[in-house]
């Protein structure tokens, strides 16, 4: 017998119901009441294929509301994907599948890594900008090989956050149609019913950002929903469906009410949904005919094998475009990677004046932009300072994604949560840029990218005091230790144009994870490279300047490189022989061999002097008990850049007497 809709639904509750259970711990109660939304939107609309979660032109279906992540778990191994019972079973043990939280590159069909309350919702809107710009690329009249939808489930606690303020707004005003998100209105979040702290009128407030919404859906009537969904579809603005809903529909204890929302219900409790929902089965038992009801493995290999069709003639009507689209898409740089990174390397060795580290990067990204269509580029509102725009950058307008660089506007946050999601949706390599002290806004996001290995580019500019006038509020003096502290993110902090120039190398090459590139507003010496600087440069830290017999070990990053340099000549004036020891990434230095690592700072060589224009904690293990280092603990001063430096003992008479008390 065919599996009626509420059965189908039932079947998400329940195994949802169970696996909290039997872990005694999760959220049953957004999986209990998202079921009935889930069942439509899977069973209806969603186009994808379990037996290849990765195929280009799936529908893309993000849980921003990520606590709720049994429902997924459930939707994935019901519909055919490679998640099976004893995964559900295992739910939030020790290197399962299926982990507190949805995580990409664990579970097959998670598309990104959900749980901090809105930055999904931020990633699909990354999602689907990336949807709307692949599609003006490649498509043609006949051939719509780039054609899919995005689907964010979120609740009132994605909607709180401020993120998502910043992202939808973005959305609204690009016209991003194909973006549909279902908002979980239950009215309950974990401290209780909302109303208390949560009284916006969320419809208007969507609507004001030039959303189509969807107002007072029964979100447990599949009639209602459909009809929400159709509606959406036809729309050519991102829509909201606002789904009033009952958290933990079935609980008959427990439903309506915060007790539901992040807890295992109990054995009791469970009995009684078991006979409130006519569901007669054991737990993690699923009859055949709502395997039957929920299998889509037949539906998506015929999805798939239409569009493999299609892009197999439009394949033979524009053999470049399609050759294109299938390496941007497997995530492969183009065969004339290498010709790019010549030319990149050959600009930066023939730049023989200072300029600023920002500028050195601009020239960069003015070499590789061109060369590389899966670049996407933008800025937080600071396109002028970050100097992150390049000559023939195309910008999205409103209505029209069409192009490789974003005004992402003042958001920070958002900025970095969508490209993530222009990341992870694939075909894009996207950079974004802001002031350093502002990568707090982002913070959030960046880690998310290193969790979940985004291939996402940070240009963050006015580093650190150098920055000036406009005073500590923008002077960044923590931060850059702040995000070496990341895992998997890796930071550059560049000295002269050559290393700016192997920084984007390396950052465009990371397939990984994340990188972040530190850069100066003040104008940096251009500094001495051999034939080999590429390789020292990409191993974190390298000998810059020796010395025979050297008596201590000068180490600095990004502006300071040129300070140590002219004090090792101060030095020398004096008699005293130092080593000159540039770090602009530490992360990669720390991963290398031992042996180089000693070769570079031997441990015979003790007296050593770091030179950062930022806090030093990190720099005192790293130089140890015979070092010192000259930093800045404490927060800057409004004055010009060169006035602030003297100030903090940049200088190169400080660094002299330094040394020379080192010594003593």
């Amino acid at each position: 017998m065919k599996s009626s809709r509420l059965e189908l639904a039932n079947a998400i509750r329940m195994l949802s119901v169970d696996a909290v259970q039997k872990a005694n711990s999760g959220h049953p109660g957004m999986p209990m009441g998202m079921a009935d939304i889930a069942e439509v939107l899977w069973n209806d609309f969603l186009k994808h294929n379990p037996a290849d979660p990765k195929w280009p032109d799936r529908d893309r279906f993000v849980v921003s509301n990520g606590h709720g992540s049994m429902l997924l778990y459930s939707l994935l191994h019901l519909s055919g994907y490679a998640l099976s019972m004893e995964d559900l079973k295992a739910f939030r043990q020790f290197k399962s599948r299926t982990p507190g939280h949805p995580e990409a590159h664990v579970t097959p069909g998670v598309e990104t890594t959900t749980g901090p309350l809105g930055q999904g919702l931020a990633n699909a809107v990354g999602m689907a900008i990336a949807e709307s710009a692949l599609a003006a690329r490649f498509n043609r009249e006949d051939f719509t090989i780039v054609d899919h939808y995005t689907y964010t489930f979120v609740g009132d606690g994605c909607l709180m956050e401020g993120i998502s303020h910043e992202a939808c707004s973005l959305a609204g005003t690009l016209g991003l149609k194909k973006l549909v998100v279902f908002y979980d209105d239950n009215g309950i979040s974990i401290d209780g019913e909302v109303e208390g702290w949560f009284g916006d009128d969320t419809p208007a407030r969507f609507e004001a950002y030039g959303w189509q919404v969807v107002r007072n859906v029964d979100g447990h009537n599949p009639d209602e929903i459909r009809k929400a969904v159709d509606t959406a579809r036809k729309s050519d603005v991102p829509t909201l469906i606002c789904c009033k809903t009952v958290i933990g529909w079935g609980s008959p204890g427990k439903q309506g009410t915060s007790k539901v929302h992040g807890a295992a219900l109990g054995a009791d409790e469970v009995a009684r949904v078991r006979e409130t929902l006519k569901w007669t089965y054991q737990p993690f038992e699923i009859p055949q005919s709502v395997y039957e009801g929920w299998d889509a493995k037949a539906r998506g290999a015929a999805s798939q094998e239409s569009w493999t069709r299609l892009f197999e003639a439009y394949s033979r009507e524009f053999p470049d475009l399609a050759a294109e689209f299938s390496r941007r898409m497997s995530g492969a740089l183009p065969p004339d990677w290498s010709e790019t990174v010549l030319q990149l390397l050959k600009t930066a060795r023939a730049q023989d004046k200072p300029i600023a580290s920002r500028k050195a990067s601009n020239l960069s990204i003015g070499i590789i932009a061109p060369r590389l269509p899966e670049i996407i580029g933008g800025s937080a509102d600071l396109a002028e300072s970050n100097l992150t725009h390049w000559d023939g950058a195309v910008t999205l307008q409103p209505q029209r994604v069409v192009g490789n660089y974003i005004n992402y506007g003042v958001r920070e946050f958002g900025m970095a949560a969508a490209m993530n999601g222009l990341a992870l949706h694939g075909g894009f390599i996207p950079f974004g840029g802001t002031f350093l002290t502002f990568s707090d806004y982002a913070r959030n996001a960046i880690r998310m990218a290193a969790l979940t290995r985004t291939r996402a580019i940070y240009v963050f500019t006015h580093d650190s005091i150098g920055l000036g006038e406009d005073g500590p509020t923008h002077q960044a003096v923590e931060h850059a230790m702040s995000l070496r502290i990341i895992p998997n993110l890796e930071v550059w902090r560049p000295g002269d144009t050559f290393e700016t120039a192997v920084a984007w190398k390396l950052a465009v090459e990371r397939s990984d994870g994340p990188s972040a590139l530190l850069l100066s507003r003040q104008n940096l010496d251009v500094q001495a490279h051999d034939e080999d600087g590429e390789d020292f440069v990409a191993r974190g830290a390298y000998v810059l300047r020796d010395a025979e017999a050297p008596a201590a070990v000068l180490i600095a990053t990004g502006s300071e490189v040129a300070l140590a340099i002219k004090a090792a000549d101060g030095l020398a004036d004096k008699g005293v022989a130092v080593r000159v020891v540039s770090m602009p990434c530490v992360e990669r230095f720390l991963r290398q061999p031992r042996t180089y690592r000693e070769t570079v700072l031997p441990p015979t060589l003790r007296k050593r002097l770091a030179l950062e224009a930022g806090v030093s904690v990190f720099w005192r293990g790293l130089v140890g008990d015979e070092g010192d280092v000259i930093g800045v603990d404490s927060y800057g001063e409004s004055a010009p850049a060169a006035d602030v430096f003297r100030h903090f003992g940049f200088t190169v008479e400080n660094v002299v007497s330094r040394v020379q008390a080192l010594l003593s």
